[in-house]
């Protein structure tokens, strides 16, 4: 007889149905990002180079300077150096009493006449001017000597670079912490630094997990397998690193085996500071990255509050020990002998952007970079964003003619095209949304990449 469903009293002894484990809410952008920083510190020690190969390094010493800049007053005008109260009007006419190029120091100026001078040379004693070249006409005395016709009226100091004006003795002129530009090298060697104590550059073991990821150039198009896909993270990574002054060591692929990600972890935290890969840290994956990283150091998987990426992992893998090297006590948290560990979103985009927001701040503070937050602008929308996401996110663009930030028409975490298309990432705050002509908070890739 069919049992009444609706009158039937309910089992007392089957199970409770199991509770689904609660997700941990994501992690802020930010939060990720000051923990991040608040873990790695910069790389101990320094080494002194030749400021010619200096380009790009970043300084772990100020660069005081031993002279003032200029070391004289002088002239930043071809020109007559004179006293201005010697030119009652325009059309004076002064004798040319000597001639005075850069890297010629003068004799003092005899009162009432002027000195041919040429941009750089120091001012003689007792003038207090310079009229430019322009402004003044070179004529022949009846007896053979050289005068000058004044055609401006001059002022005490006009044209006049004084000493120390750009830098004064013992002043800093670049501080610990500054990435070196070419400007800045040429600052360094004004005040006559031909070496620049620099932080050591990273040293980064990167290598990609996954065997459906093919080589370009191993296999051609043409004969890919069935779910195959070339391995490009591999390359924008490795460019990203050297751009930001990185020595980069490449493992390249490695088998999907237990024992062989163990293997290269060890080797590769053995001589680098930092082990960076792509692919295999979202939560819930079946792979072998993660439990080798717990089997050989230690291991944070974080779910972050950003679109594109969102799985980040960040742990570090124990050094091995040499040959009769006993291990010291805590060694397991003992940053000295251990390699940072990073793990990457495998999809191209999210790699990419993952990478600009979260390593390069990290890869950073290990050289010493004081500012770590890259420059952002105000510009307007071109485009409508209308659906916002629970998560933060960074839509690619590129600026127009117009100055708005034009929208990519694929954000997919997959299309590669939409980076190497774009010029810049706007910022939308989580659940936010755009509309054409809004202001949006816009980042230039050129401040991401450096």
């Amino acid at each position: 007889m069919p049992v009444d469903m609706n009158t039937s009293p309910p089992r007392t002894d089957a199970p409770a149905p199991a509770a689904r484990p609660a997700r941990a809410p994501l992690l802020s952008l930010d939060d990720a990002l000051a923990r991040l920083l608040a873990t790695v510190q910069p790389l101990p020690g320094h080494e002194t180079i030749s400021t010619f190969d200096a380009l790009g390094r970043v300084l772990s010493n100020d660069v005081v300077s031993l002279i003032d800049v200029p070391p004289g007053d002088n002239t930043s005008m071809d020109g007559y150096a004179l006293r201005a109260a010697d030119v009652v009007e325009p059309g004076t006419v002064l004798p040319v009493s000597q001639r005075i190029p850069a890297g010629v120091v003068g004799q003092p100026l005899l009162p009432g006449s002027a000195a041919r001078i040429f941009t750089g040379a120091q001012i003689p004693a007792g003038a207090t001017a310079v009229v430019m070249q322009e402004h003044c006409e070179a004529i022949t005395a009846p007896d053979g000597s050289t005068q000058v016709r004044v055609n401006s009226q001059p002022t005490d100091g006009q044209w006049i670079r004084r000493r120390g004006e750009d830098v004064a003795r013992a002043s800093v002129v670049l501080q610990a912490g500054h990435k070196l530009t070419a400007q800045s090298l040429g600052l360094a060697a004004s005040v006559g630094a031909a070496h620049l104590d620099v932080a050591h550059r990273p040293r980064v073991a990167l290598f990609s997990t996954g065997d459906e990821l093919v080589m370009p150039g191993a296999v051609a198009p043409d004969h890919m397998p069935p779910g195959a896909i070339y391995n490009s993270n591999r390359y924008t990574l490795r460019a990203l690193l050297q751009g930001l002054g990185c020595e980069v060591t490449d493992f390249g692929i490695v088998p999907d085996r237990l024992d062989a990600t163990r293997a290269t972890l060890r080797e590769a935290a053995a001589e680098h500071d930092l082990i960076l890969t792509s692919g295999g840290v979202s939560v819930g994956e079946e792979d072998h990255l993660r439990p080798a990283v717990l089997a050989e150091g230690r291991l944070d998987l974080w779910s972050i509050g950003m679109k594109p990426g969102k799985p980040l992992a960040f742990g570090s893998v124990r050094r091995p020990l040499d040959v009769g090297e006993a291990a010291p006590d805590g060694s397991e948290d003992d940053v000295s002998r251990s390699a940072w560990f990073i793990g990457l979103p495998g999809n191209p985009v999210s790699s990419y952007v993952t990478f600009l927001l979260l390593v390069r701040p990290v890869l950073l503070r290990l050289q010493g970079v004081v500012d770590l937050a890259p420059r952002s602008y105000t510009v307007r929308a071109g485009f409508d964003w209308p659906r916002g996401d629970v998560r933060r996110e960074f839509v690619r663009v590129r600026l127009g003619a117009d100055g708005r930030a034009e929208l990519f028409h694929n954000q997919s975490a997959g299309v590669l095209t939409s980076v190497a298309w774009a010029d810049g990432l706007v910022d939308i705050a989580p659940g936010g949304t755009v509309k054409a002509g809004d202001e949006v908070r816009y980042l230039p890739l050129s401040e991401l990449l450096t």
